[in-house]
């Protein structure tokens, strides 16, 4: 083992290992050569190297998802920190605990003229859990410090050690039991090479509680509360797989008042459940009794849990027709999504629910109209499918259709993550989004870093834009040969085509749709995937029978759809179910 002769980049890289964080993604810099030593030069460590900062961050938010534990991600001083930033958001809106390091030069070096410096303390404070500034060491290059920082002597070395070790303290408990992302910046003065076999540095650790600690939840009021409401609705956003026991979903499925609404990204499972959220809406918005039937829908009580809703006509219709309770169950946080809130329960939604269920096996009427009403969309699916050309439509429901069991999914945001809503998924399928801002900009970066420690195989399912957008994500040695991408391409933004304001005009098709002709080829070629590409149903099938076969590279397979026909195959879709 190898230490830097820095004492806070021992600090830091000792005071990780005693909490367990093992995974870290450095990105290449040389303010940042005392960490990089440190936990490259450390067994304990598994490091990986993604030199795209954006791309690292997405990266490490992926391991952290998969393996639910803090990963930490490296970077040198400058703006490489703010190309971290798309990914802090999505941590601190989707509770990933993504550890933020980076590299800063010494506070009477900023602003003054000199190379790779920006104001880097505090720059992530609006999305993180919590920022430490530790102070720079004085007993590393005393005599520069002495000319150049005197206002840093104020301190002695013994009070800089205790003060970084209190506040990485500070964040990694944030990170534990919050999970939440945090921030330390770590400034270092020149020579950064130095290296020792042995730690000059005394780590005083405390024991602490990383557990967090549930309040106590009157579990009497709420049974009753939900005993005696005859119309109940249940909707689930984002959810990690296998976080709500068996017994909890066949008591929901079991309860005759009760609607539960899920979504692709719910991993919830279940006959009883209604999973296509939209193909139940859509048809009362078209209908000429609209009113009528949304009051006939309307629960009079909403229990919610997970994270982000991805369906806008769902969030349109609790918010026009509120029910008389809204509770939101999560430990952390509840947001006001339908602006009728009425509970936050700061617990797990298994333990809650466990404790409130009794359900009442007799089938209400409300539970009896909308469950004909999901027969109906289902077998108007069906039929609508037997009669449409080749489209993003009839696309989502071949790929969906021949995902393999067991499969790890990850799904980009815009129309990929909407048209998946659309079509059921098998219960074996862990499937995975960036909801916490619903951004293109990291899916496949997010998906790789996922993939690293998944038993099986992993597949993302991605539009042209988000793919080429996030294309550096390829630019490392951790992909593995089952790692799978699925390119729907539809020439550009299909989803505004969808959006009221969609005209037929240069202006539309360059700064909306941003129309273009590029494909994937060369990329794959350059990064060494196996590459297929098919524009028609027998070409689509075709490739699909191979698609998942054991390689020794991974692959993608592109899909050509027709740009302007696919809108209105979409649109036809509900009015064809309605």
């Amino acid at each position: 083992m190898m230490y830097s002769n820095i004492p806070a980049a021992q600090t830091l890289v000792l005071y990780f290992k005693s909490k367990g964080i093992k995974h870290i993604v450095i990105s290449p810099g040389s303010r940042n050569a005392p960490l990089t030593i440190g936990f490259t030069k450390h067994p304990f460590f598994t490091c990986y190297s993604v030199v795209d900062e954006r791309c690292a961050a997405f990266f490490a938010l992926g391991m952290a998802q998969q393996l639910q534990e803090p990963v930490a991600v490296v970077c040198t001083s400058g703006s490489a920190l703010l190309n971290y930033y798309p990914a802090v958001a999505e941590a601190f809106y989707s509770d990933i605990p993504l550890v933020v390091v980076s590299a800063d030069r010494p506070s009477y070096r900023i602003d003054i003229g000199d190379g790779q410096t920006i104001r880097q303390t505090n720059v992530l404070e609006k999305h993180i859990g919590y920022t430490a500034n530790l102070k720079q060491d004085i007993s590393h290059a005393a005599g520069t410090v002495s000319t150049l920082g005197k206002d840093l002597l104020v301190d002695t070395q013994e009070d800089i050690q205790a003060f970084n070790e209190k506040e990485l303290a500070k964040a990694l408990r944030m990170a534990f039991v919050e999970k939440s992302p945090v921030h330390v910046n770590i400034p270092f003065e020149e020579p950064l090479y130095g290296l020792l076999d042995e730690p000059t540095v005394q780590l005083s650790v405390p024991e602490e509680d990383t557990e967090k600690v549930s309040e106590g939840v009157d579990y009497a009021k709420f049974a009753s509360i939900w005993n005696n409401s005859p119309r109940k609705m249940v909707l689930v956003g984002v959810d990690q797989p296998d976080t709500i026991d068996q017994e909890v979903l066949e008591a929901l499925a079991k309860d005759g008042h009760t609607l539960v609404f899920t979504e692709t990204t719910s991993n919830l499972h279940h006959p009883e459940f209604f999973p296509s959220i939209d193909s139940i809406i859509a048809p009362i918005e078209k209908s000429s009794d609209r009113e009528e039937l949304f009051k006939a829908l309307r629960p009079d009580l909403l229990l919610t849990f997970g994270g982000m809703v991805v369906s806008k006509k769902i969030k349109a219709f609790l918010r026009k027709f509120q029910p008389k309770v809204h509770w939101h169950i999560d430990p952390k946080t509840a947001y006001d999504t339908f602006f009728c809130l009425t509970e936050h329960v700061r617990e797990q939604p298994n333990t809650f629910l466990k404790d409130i269920l009794t359900p009442s096996e007799m089938e209400s009427a409300y539970k009896k109209k909308w469950k004909q009403a999901k027969a109906a969309y289902e077998s108007g699916r069906a039929a609508y499918l037997e009669q449409i050309p080749f489209s993003d439509f009839m696309v989502f429901d071949e790929v969906i259709t021949h995902i393999p069991k067991g499969y790890q999914v990850h799904l980009a945001n815009s129309s990929t993550v909407r048209y998946a809503q659309l079509f059921p998924m098998h219960p074996s399928l862990k499937v995975f989004c960036n909801r916490g801002t619903s951004g293109i900009d990291g899916s496949t970066s997010t998906a790789v870093g996922a993939s690293v420690h998944n038993e099986g195989p992993t597949l993302l399912i991605t539009g042209d834009l988000s793919f080429l957008y996030d294309s550096n994500a390829l630019w490392n040695n951790h992909i593995r040969p089952d790692f799978r991408i699925i390119i729907v391409n539809n020439g550009g933004g299909g989803i505004f085509r969808i959006l009221p304001g969609k005209e037929d005009t240069d202006e539309f098709n360059t700064f909306f749709e941003t129309q273009h002709r590029l494909n994937a080829e060369h990329l794959a070629k350059m990064y060494g995937f196996e590459y297929n590409q098919v524009s028609d149903n027998k070409q689509l099938r075709d490739g699909l029978e191979n698609f998942y076969a054991v390689s020794d590279k991974p692959k993608i397979l592109e899909i050509n759809t027709p740009r302007e026909l696919n809108n209105k195959i979409l649109l036809d879709y509900f009015d064809f179910i309605s």
